[in-house]
């Protein structure tokens, strides 16, 4: 089978089943995993999927949402790198919120114990890396946790942020583009980011280059009100220019 024919067959079937592995596709196609990797490469560079961890889902589902061990796996070293630079932001004794996100939750691990800063969060993992850090002030937002992002959501967390102004929130995206703005699938979770975004001073936003370009179902902010993006050098030259003529600087790590 030559690769367009096999290509056309892995679309098939990404379609028809909703996701496709790279390990079942390789054994079913007798070829090697790097085969099929290269196939849903092509596959994606021309837009008819989407690669995720392990394999591909089809492109338009907007609804698609990766569970969190997924998403914890997905591009780890770009978020380690990432994480790392977002150490630099911290407001020195200041007070901070952290959004539920992997990326996010890789900067809240990466803060020295020694640090002094109060800390808002409505992500239940974030809480737990920092639930035992002496010199954190940590105030954990209460509601209906999701249990795919193990973030609260709903009317309990929206009221909470209504009532605070931290110096710098740290935010997550499941998608970005300089026109469509951010964007995630489920309009709770939108919500709270939207509330959260309006609780700080300054607004960084924490996102490797794969959400780039990807848009789901709920909006709930532009670039207008991001300070600071920092993702990886996967970004293409052209969104980093259309990203910084929105007024938001830019960052590569």
């Amino acid at each position: 089978m030559y690769a367009p024919e096999r290509q056309q067959e892995i679309l098939r079937l990404a379609r028809e089943a909703g996701r496709v592995d790279v390990l079942s596709l390789a054994d079913q196609f007798q070829v090697t995993a790097e085969t099929v990797r290269r196939d849903l490469k092509a596959l994606d560079r021309a837009g008819l999927v989407r690669r995720v961890h392990g394999g591909a889902i089809p492109a338009g589902r907007l609804d698609f949402e990766p569970d969190l061990t997924e998403r914890e796996a997905t591009a780890a070293d770009e978020k380690d790198r990432i994480a790392a630079a977002a150490l630099a932001e911290l407001p020195d004794g200041g007070s901070i919120v952290l959004d539920a996100g992997s990326t996010v939750a890789r900067l809240a691990a990466a803060i020295p114990v020694d640090t002094a800063l109060t800390v808002v969060t409505h992500a239940l993992p974030v809480a737990a890396r920092l639930a035992d850090h002496t010199g954190i002030d940590l105030h954990l937002v209460g509601g209906r946790v999701r249990h795919r992002t193990r973030a609260a959501v709903d009317a309990w967390a929206l009221r909470a942020y209504a009532e605070i102004r931290a110096d710098v929130l740290f935010l997550a995206t499941n998608g970005f583009t300089p026109e469509g703005g951010l964007t995630t699938p489920d309009l709770a979770e939108a919500a709270v980011k939207r509330a959260a975004m309006a609780a700080a001073r300054r607004v960084v936003l924490l996102a490797d280059s794969a959400k780039a370009g990807q848009e789901h179902f709920a909006c709930f902010g532009t670039f207008a009100g991001v300070d600071l993006l920092i993702t990886d050098q996967g970004l293409s030259p052209a969104l980093k220019a259309a990203i910084e003529a929105a007024g938001t600087e830019v960052v590569l790590v």
